[in-house]
């Protein structure tokens, strides 16, 4: 029986495969949990357990009791260490969510300090000076300016969480032999804080890991993951792998609108792939139904996509009828799409975008699923215990290659 290591509690679905695709690369035996499970013996399989909540977008109270739910979960289970993980572009309003967690955490677990780090560098994600970068792109300026949701209107960490969190932050740039006396030095007289360490090359991750893996609490984004899952005594890279491929059919479901998943639906959309866009509007006035596009789905069969990715500003634009309003009809939608896929023979079902992701997870009612390889670094393959023969590749919507919508199916097609 593996003994839990590590337990991480992610912001989103696609957030916590995205952890959980590095610590099992490392080789942990990882399991990720869609919310925290009813009962004391579902990670006794597991060195490394991710639970995936949905708090990035929600109601900052329930927010924070759900995080801690899943500490304490996490905690009776004996993990040694907790790691808060959020999108590697941060949270950026002001009313954010990262900061009353982890602020809670800090009290709840009498931690006098915690880490702030959402780099990813093989996904573009650095921080210099303090300076959260996407791609080179201060995050202010990048296209993630533009999220529906998050608009991302500064690019200090610190200048983030001011109006978040109750603590304050000090950014120590890239971590040396003087960080230490930094941190003691400014600890005097506070009761929490955060650290900000540079991190936009590979090799500070084991710096970081090296001075800060003690903590009880971290957070971040996945960039960390390999240097913990060794730090926690993972003995090999890649060894643990579930075998991704299966037969049947696939399915391809976007409701992601970022820049990076709409490139990949105009590529896919070159290569003669059958696609239909669902649309919002028309699907809340009735000219477009669930039964059409399912029907759509069905008469197409492999590889048919169904999408309601768009632009920012055709986002705005629908968003007049009701910002939660839509989000839910093309959330439900594309959930009950996924539903009918599985009955129908469909085994290998392709999400891209958090929100989507999650609502289609909780719609088949799976809870629980082992890790395999990843198409793209941070997109596992994911296969649901309950349901062994199915596979899952749910994404972030700024992950993945250009054609990653054929790459998903290549890898699992059986």
């Amino acid at each position: 029986m593996a003994a839990l290591k590590i337990g991480v509690i992610a912001d989103d679905f696609t957030g916590a495969g995205d952890a959980a695709s590095f610590l099992a690369n490392a080789g942990l035996r990882t399991v990720l949990f869609s919310g925290t499970p009813a009962h004391d013996d579902d990670a006794a399989d597991c060195e490394a357990a991710v639970v995936a909540l949905k708090t990035r977008t929600q109601e900052t109270k329930s927010a924070v009791a759900d995080t801690l739910a899943a500490a304490a979960w996490l905690k009776r289970q004996g993990a040694k260490q907790l790691y808060v993980k959020y999108c590697s572009t941060f949270d950026s309003k002001p009313s954010g969510n990262i900061g009353p967690i982890l602020d809670t955490l800090l009290e709840e677990y009498d931690v006098p300090y915690t880490i702030l780090c959402p780099s990813l560098p093989v996904n573009g994600r650095t921080v210099t000076n303090g300076c959260l970068y996407v791609n080179g792109v201060p995050l202010a300026e990048s296209p993630m300016r533009d999220h529906p949701l998050t608009p991302m209107w500064a690019s200090s960490i610190a200048e983030l969480m001011r109006p978040q969190s109750q603590y304050p932050c000090l950014s120590v740039g890239r971590v040396d032999a003087g960080t230490t006396s930094r941190l003691v030095a400014f600890a005097k007289g506070k009761r929490h804080f955060y650290i900000i360490p540079d991190y936009d090359r590979d090799e500070d991750a084991r710096s970081i890991v090296e001075l800060f893996s003690s903590l009880p609490v971290l957070s971040g984004g996945s960039g960390l993951m390999p240097e913990l899952a060794r730090f926690h005594g993972a003995k090999s890279d890649g060894g643990n792998a579930f075998a991704s491929r299966t037969a049947g059919p696939a399915v391809v479901l976007s409701g992601s609108c970022s820049r990076t998943t709409r490139g990949q639906i105009e590529q896919y959309l070159r290569s003669g792939a059958p696609a239909l866009r669902m649309d919002p509007l028309e699907l809340l006035g009735g000219a477009q139904t669930e039964d059409e596009l399912w029907r759509f789905i069905e008469e197409k069969g492999d590889g048919s996509l169904v999408y309601s990715s768009d632009t920012p500003e055709a986002v705005r634009t629908a968003q007049t009828a009701g910002r939660e309003k839509v989000a839910e009809t093309l959330e439900r939608a594309t959930a009950n799409l996924a539903v009918k896929a599985v009955q129908h023979g469909f085994t290998r079902i392709v999400v891209a975008g958090g929100e989507t992701s999650g609502a289609v997870t909780k719609a088949l009612g799976f809870d629980s699923f082992f890790i395999g390889e990843s198409v793209a670094p941070g997109v596992p393959v994911m296969i649901p215990r309950k349901q062994p023969e199915l596979r899952l590749v749910l994404k972030s919507g700024n992950f993945g290659q250009p054609d990653f919508f054929t790459r998903a199916q290549n890898m699992t097609r059986g």
